[in-house]
C-alpha cells in the first residue's frame, strides 16, 4: 500500500480588512492597537422603536471608489464590503491585476446572513407596490455565494468558488476549507475569510428579540465588554476580513512576503442547542483539540488565543472553560483578547476578520487588548490582555469561532519557518 502524500504547506500572503474602526488593514489594525471602539449610534434607518439604537456599522463607505455605479447598485453591501477586502488583500500579495494560474486558484469566503438588506429593501418593495416592482436582481443580490462568485467573476479567478454559512464560524470555516483545499492539492491560490452587512432594521430586530444584545444605549462604546462581570450582550457589527492562502513554493517561486503560514483547523458541532452553547464547552474544547494536533502543536507552544469573545454571559465564562479544558496550565501563560470588543460582533465575518487580527499579531509581535474589561467576572480568571495593548513574540496562535447551531471552528496560524 502506498503512503498518502505529504499535505502542502499554506501560507498567507495579503490581508483585507473593513470594519467600523477603518476602510483598510493599517487603519484598523491602529485603532485595535489603540484600544479605540468603533461602536456608535446607529443613525443610516430609524431606531427610535428598537429597544438598541447603536452598534459597530461601516461608516462614511463609498463602493464607487472601487465599483462602477452599475456594479454597485447590483450588489448587496456584503458583496461590497468582500470585494473591497480583496482588493486590498491582492494588492498585498502581489496578485492584483493578474494572478499567475486562474485556474489553479479560488474564492471560499463565509457570509452568516448574506444579502439581508437586499431581503428587506425588496420585501418592502412587494408589500407597498406589488410584485411587479421586485427588482431582478433579487436573487443575484441576496444568495450568500454572490460574494465568491462575484470577486471571481471581477479578478477572473476560475479555481474552487463557493460560500461557507455557518453562522458566526462561517468565517473561520471558510479559513479552514481554503486551508485543506491548498493541503490537498486543489488550489494553489484561494481568497478567503468572511464578510457581512445585517445591521438594518429586520437584523437589529431580530437580535434585539432574541435577548442576544447590549442594551447600553446611554454608553454604547462601553457596550461591548467581553470577560467582563457586566457584560449584558454583543454589538451587532458589519465589515469583512480577507486573507489570501498560497501553496509555500507557490508564494517563494514568484517571491511573495510571507506574512505567516496557517498549520490547523479543526470543526466540531454541539448537537446541543439551536443558540447556546453547551455549558461545558465540549464541543469548543475539542476544536481547540483537533487544530492544535492538526498543527502538531503542543499547549506550551501556543502564545495567543483571539478568542471568540462575544461579551455575552454565556459565551464568554464556557470559552474561558474550553480554553482551560484544551490547553491545561498552559492556558495560564497564554495572552487572550477579543477584536468584538471594539468592532463589535461581525457574525459570519468574524473569523476573517479575527483571522487577519492573529496574522498581523505574529507579523507584528503585538498583541491588541479587550477593552472595557473594568470588572473581570470570577468565572472569566485568564489573562484577557485589559486595556491595553502588549508586545509579545508570537510564533502560534489560535483563532476562534463559535457559531449559532453549536458550530464551532479552531484555526491555528504559525510564524512561517522555511
Amino acid at each position: 500500500m502506498s503512503s498518502a502524500p505529504q499535505r502542502r504547506r499554506a501560507v498567507v500572503t495579503g490581508l483585507g480588512m473593513l470594519t467600523a474602526l477603518g476602510h483598510d488593514r493599517e487603519t484598523c489594525w491602529s485603532n485595535l492597537l489603540e484600544g479605540k471602539s468603533g461602536v456608535g449610534p446607529i443613525d443610516s434607518f430609524d431606531v427610535s422603536e428598537f429597544p438598541v439604537r447603536f452598534a459597530a456599522t461601516v461608516r462614511d463607505f463609498d463602493p464607487t471608489k472601487l465599483l462602477s455605479k452599475p456594479e454597485a447598485r447590483k450588489s448587496d453591501p456584503f458583496v461590497q464590503y468582500g470585494i473591497w477586502a480583496t482588493d486590498e488583500a491582492l494588492r498585498q500579495a502581489g496578485l492584483h491585476g493578474e494572478v499567475p494560474d486562474p485556474d489553479r486558484t479560488g474564492v471560499i469566503i463565509g457570509t452568516g446572513i448574506g444579502g439581508i438588506v437586499e431581503i428587506e429593501d425588496q420585501h418592502t418593495k412587494l408589500v407597498k407596490r406589488g410584485p411587479g416592482r421586485i427588482s431582478p436582481f433579487l436573487v443575484p443580490k441576496m444568495m450568500a455565494n454572490a460574494v465568491t462568485g462575484q470577486v471571481s467573476i471581477r479578478y477572473g479567478l476560475r479555481g474552487p468558488n463557493y460560500a461557507v454559512s455557518s453562522a458566526c464560524a462561517s468565517g473561520s470555516h471558510a479559513i479552514g476549507l481554503a486551508l485543506r483545499t491548498i493541503q490537498y492539492g486543489d488550489a494553489d491560490v484561494v481568497v478567503t475569510g468572511g464578510t457581512e452587512s445585517a445591521t438594518g432594521p429586520l437584523g437589529l430586530a431580530g437580535f434585539c428579540a432574541a435577548k442576544a444584545l447590549s442594551t447600553r444605549n446611554d454608553d454604547p462604546q462601553r457596550a461591548s465588554r467581553p470577560f467582563d462581570r457586566d457584560r449584558d450582550g454583543f454589538v451587532m457589527g458589519d465589515g469583512a476580513g480577507i486573507l489570501i492562502l498560497e501553496e509555500l513554493e507557490h508564494a517563494k517561486k514568484r517571491g511573495a512576503e510571507i506574512i505567516c503560514e496557517v498549520v490547523g483547523f479543526g470543526q466540531t458541532g454541539d448537537a446541543y442547542h439551536i443558540t447556546a452553547p453547551r455549558e461545558d464547552g465540549v464541543g469548543g474544547r475539542k476544536a481547540m483539540t483537533l487544530a492544535m494536533q492538526d498543527a502538531a502543536l503542543n499547549p506550551d507552544d501556543v502564545t495567543y488565543i483571539n478568542a471568540h469573545g462575544t461579551s455575552t454571559p454565556y459565551n464568554d465564562a464556557i470559552e474561558t472553560r474550553a480554553i482551560k479544558a484544551a490547553l491545561g496550565d498552559a492556558a495560564n501563560q497564554i495572552c487572550i483578547s477579543s477584536s468584538k470588543s471594539m468592532i463589535g460582533h461581525l457574525l459570519g465575518a468574524s473569523g476573517g476578520a479575527e483571522g487577519v487580527v492573529c496574522a498581523m499579531s505574529i507579523q507584528q509581535n503585538t498583541v491588541h487588548p479587550t477593552i472595557n474589561l473594568d470588572n473581570p467576572d470570577p468565572e472569566c480568571d485568564l489573562d484577557y490582555v485589559p486595556h491595553t495593548a502588549r508586545d509579545c513574540r508570537i510564533d502560534a496562535c489560535l483563532s476562534n469561532s463559535l457559531g449559532f447551531g453549536g458550530h464551532n471552528v479552531t484555526v491555528a496560524f504559525r510564524r512561517y519557518t522555511d
